[in-house]
């Protein structure tokens, strides 16, 4: 008899630092580096100016919102989330970079409050305090009881998988890499003379394929599910381009059960290959860009839970559920009906393949 089914959380970038930085219990030093905006607290002003007064300090649930009622109700067997921020006091602002992003280990608890199984740190944020910054974020994780993945103190750590146990056997593996296209510098990567940095690939070419399905036959046995979660990709638009879909490909190929895409500020298509399902980008989750003007067409506030259920046997996909929100106040809420719809409406249009259909309960289900 088999085991049954195995339930992921997936989502894209959760940006604790700067602007939702300053709005929880212990706020960081709030002086930035960007050409425009020199104050972490204006991009507070900047959402209150479109959402209305933040009830400053908010407690640490506050930027998940009703995204932690609905992972309650799910109650998946395993959350992964790309933690898109340094967790650091110190550190040196990184050279080069127009945005930097960091939260204060203190308020940690904004973090642990969603419960995430895995952080994914193959970013290009993780890094905006320095390689003494990103030692402070693995700290401060690892004090915190929270896995990571894509980031360490040398290459082996950072390519090394995050191991969850299944309460009915079997683990779940997740790896992690990021890609030049997505903003991470070529020098942000972890080297084996235990330099800290990120599992870091130029491109999703074959070769970073092949190293990626190398590690997954050392480490996967029987009973594993494997997920591997990439950073790629531009900011804005709906096209993926054809080497992403080669490198998803090619993962899926070589034993890959779920492909787990991210660094689009919106959602990108959705894709079942082999009975296996490529997120080619998850878009937002928790952010400070409330009220930043530009590139509105893609509704950038519409952010989704992605709920994946995997057969856990094989890692055949069963179902996939995604639960839309919407960003006010730096808060996670319920998307109203219409915004649900376009939503629905341009992931099944630019998801080729597959529909993408509403669902009475207001989710959206896929279906092939």
């Amino acid at each position: 008899m088999g085991r049954g089914v195995v339930t992921l959380f997936l989502c894209g970038d959760v940006m604790l630092g700067r602007g939702v930085d300053q709005i929880l219990a212990h706020p960081g030093d709030p002086r930035l580096r960007e050409g425009y905006v020199m104050d972490a607290r204006d991009y507070v002003a900047l959402a209150e100016a479109v959402s209305g007064p933040i009830p400053v300090p908010v407690g640490p649930a506050w930027p998940w919102g009703e995204a932690l009622p609905v992972l309650d109700e799910a109650a998946p067997d395993v959350r992964i989330v790309n933690l898109e921020t340094a967790v650091t006091s110190g550190g040196s602002f990184a050279p080069g970079k127009q945005v930097h992003y960091r939260m204060h280990p203190a308020n940690l608890p904004a973090l642990t409050v969603a419960r995430p199984d895995v952080c994914v740190l193959a970013n290009n944020h993780v890094l905006d305090f320095g390689r003494a910054g990103l030692e402070e974020t693995l700290d401060a994780l690892d004090g915190a009881g929270l896995r990571t993945v894509g980031a360490g103190r040398d290459a082996d750590g950072a390519r090394a998988p995050a191991v969850v146990p299944l309460r009915a056997g079997g683990r779940v593996l997740v790896l992690a890499l990021g890609t030049r296209s997505s903003g991470i510098p070529p020098g942000w990567a972890a080297t084996g003379d235990a330099q800290p940095g990120v599992a870091y690939a130029a491109g999703p070419s074959p070769g970073a394929a092949e190293d990626v399905v190398r590690r997954v036959r050392r480490v996967k046995r029987a009973g594993d599910l494997v997920v591997v979660s990439v950073h790629w990709g531009s900011n804005w638009g709906y096209l993926v381009p054809r080497d992403q879909v080669r490198f998803a490909h090619a993962l899926v190929d070589g034993g890959v059960d779920l492909v787990h895409g991210h660094s689009s500020h919106h959602p990108r298509p959705l894709e079942v290959y082999r009975d296996r399902l490529i997120l080619y980008g998850c878009g937002d989750f928790v952010d400070d860009y409330e009220g930043i003007p530009g590139n509105e067409e893609y509704r950038d506030d519409l952010r989704l839970a992605h709920l994946a259920t995997l057969e856990a046997d094989t890692g055949r996909l069963t179902g996939l559920r995604m639960v839309p929100l919407r960003a006010r106040r730096m808060r996670l809420e319920a998307a109203p009906e219409r915004d649900r719809r376009w939503l629905c409406g341009i992931l099944d249009r630019i998801s080729a393949g597959v529909h993408v259909d509403p669902a009475p309960d207001g989710t959206l289900t896929l279906s092939r």
